[in-house]
């Protein structure tokens, strides 16, 4: 995908909230009629199921030059009686993934596991939605199945639904999740389109007639009717090209590449890698439609039912004055847990983003996330005219009060063009080590701007399934800035990419054979944690061919082959 393409999504997609906004009279008119599936009984603390299409009819644009049209169709499974929800986790890499429905109902929470096997990682339901296009002359032109994500771009079925929904916005596809949360508040209605960006459907301009129906084995377990939508397409061409589409920019949301410079990136088309977690983009489908065109949630708080963690998260902005008095960290004080994830998206790159022509360089994503039970709260401030900002970490007792800070320290203005913020100097730091782990290759890399890119795990105590700072518009301050708060929720991680020159390990002069990429979190350990012992993850790697033509293995990490 070209750094074009990706500022064209916005057009290809109609903005969810109007998807949602037309909800309630669609909702309306179907329940006045009769659904082709038998009706379903209300038992308590059981969520009733059914799939509706929000429109009769969609208008999908073919743009000049591109290779097809992405089947956004406007279909949502309404959720109505009872709350949607699952939990989905794994022990270790070495165990498969489990998922669970939970119930609630009157204070009492159970579990339901879903048949072994059925869930495969933490994108969604897999082969729930079941799509056949048909030409005008009744001939199927396309057919496909998609991925169901309970968290997908939603909308309120009724006026006495919820006004906000308290659950993640968007499934993880990092592929080193742990733990994930689905659902979808009574009342609402979940979009169950999938759009695969890599993947457009090649229909010519011209009508079409889509049959959207769920998967018979899911119908089964979840006892949803068979109803099947006919939705009419038109796929026209556009008279005129346009830009991003009203109410987005260039890139919201998401994952953000070794500069953090995805807007800058973006803007002067600077942008270059798109693999899992590129560059300066998120992989195309890597957030759902609700994060892209919705725009970011503030914190919900806790509810009935439920705690989403943020009780307990600091708020955003900075303290507007250093820290004064002793400094002190109060004993038993809840404290993050930074822990590493094993590197994955590894390749060998040559030149390229101002790298040295004719030099090898293995580039990788990595990604240091926060088990909790407390957010890391790191504020910066600066002396007047300097390009350093002293660095304070702070504690919270559970009701969210400042009980005390420590010193940690510095953060630096990186004024680069892609960078051009504040970095705080002691997240993290990346290592190449030799087969039997004493040599090394340290990467540029040792300053980071931290956001809250990827759910790792949703299921730790505390763990905030709403995090504020998921990009940089909202986190990392201006080069007039005098203060800056970089926060780190329970529960997320932060992810950066190495394809940046100085970033990546230069391999020019290594000797083909095995070797592991370390990801090291806090470093130095001048950040205050619950456990210094699990901050290390390694990754192996078996490189091989001539200079110039480097290769580059990477064997599965126990059940994760993600290269």
């Amino acid at each position: 995908m070209t750094s074009q393409q990706h500022r064209n999504r916005g057009r290809w997609k109609r903005p969810a909230l109007a998807a949602g906004a037309a909800l309630t009279v669609v909702v309306t008119a179907a329940g006045a009629a009769p659904g082709a599936g038998a009706a379903q009984a209300a038992t308590p603390g059981k969520p009733k199921l059914k799939l509706i299409a929000a429109s009769n009819s969609v208008t999908l644009d073919r743009w000049e030059g591109e290779p097809g049209v992405y089947l956004d169709l406007g279909t949502y499974v309404t959720v109505d009686n009872a709350p949607l929800e699952f939990k989905v986790t794994r022990k270790s890499y070495k165990d498969p993934i489990v998922a669970k429905q939970v119930f609630r109902h009157d204070g009492t929470t159970t579990t339901k596991a879903l048949p072994t096997g059925l869930v495969k990682d933490f994108s969604g339901l897999p082969g729930f939605l079941e799509v056949s296009v048909k030409d005008a002359n009744g001939s199927e032109v396309a057919k496909s199945k998609g991925n169901f994500c309970p968290n997908n771009a939603s909308g309120r079925l009724r006026p006495d639904a919820p006004a906000t929904s308290h659950y993640p916005e968007s499934c993880p596809t990092n592929p080193f999740t742990l733990g994930s949360v689905w659902g979808v508040e009574k009342g609402w209605a979940s979009n169950s389109s999938t759009v695969d960006y890599d993947k457009p459907v090649d229909l010519p301009v011209g009508e079409y007639t889509a049959k959207v129906s769920v998967a018979k084995k899911y119908r089964d377990l979840f006892g949803i009717p068979n109803d099947s939508p006919t939705i009419k397409v038109t796929v026209r061409k556009p008279s005129e090209s346009g830009g991003v589409g009203r109410g987005m920019t260039a890139h919201q949301g998401g994952a953000h590449g070794s500069a953090h410079g995805s807007a800058h990136g973006s803007a002067q088309g600077m942008a270059h890698h798109y693999g899992p977690r590129g560059a300066d983009e998120p992989t195309p489908g890597a957030l759902s439609h609700a994060l892209e065109d919705r725009g970011l949630a503030h914190h919900l708080g806790d509810g009935r039912g439920h705690t989403d963690g943020s009780r307990i998260a600091a708020a955003l902005r900075p303290n507007s004055a250093r820290p004064t008095g002793r400094a002190g960290v109060p004993a038993n004080v809840p404290k993050p847990d930074l822990r590493s994830l094993p590197a994955w998206d590894i390749a060998i790159t040559d030149g390229e983003d101002g790298d040295v022509p004719g030099k090898d360089y293995l580039a990788f994503s990595a990604n240091v996330w926060n088990a909790g039970p407390a957010p890391l709260v790191v504020d910066g401030f600066r002396k007047p005219g300097a390009d350093l900002m002293d660095a304070y970490q702070y504690f919270y007792d559970a009701n969210g009060k400042q009980i005390g800070y420590t010193p940690t320290g510095t953060m630096e203005w990186d004024p680069r063009i892609g960078h051009e913020h504040w970095h705080f100097t002691d997240f993290a730091s990346y290592r190449l080590l030799s087969e039997d782990k004493t040599r090394e290759v340290r990467s540029g890399k040792e300053a980071f701007c931290l956001a809250n890119t990827d759910a790792v795990d949703y299921t730790v105590k505390n763990a905030n399934w709403k995090p504020y700072n998921t990009v940089l518009s909202t986190a990392c301050g201006e080069q007039n800035s005098i203060s800056v708060r970089e926060v780190l929720d329970v529960g997320s991680g932060d992810t950066y990419t190495q394809y940046r020159p100085g970033q990546s390990f230069d391999i020019t002069d290594l000797p083909n054979g095995t070797y592991y990429i370390q990801v090291i979190a806090n470093p130095e350990k001048r950040l205050q944690e619950t456990n210094l012992n699990n901050n290390v993850a390694l990754r192996k790697v078996i490189l091989s061919g001539e200079p110039g033509k480097r290769t580059v293995q990477v064997p599965p990490h126990d059940l994760i082959n993600a290269p």
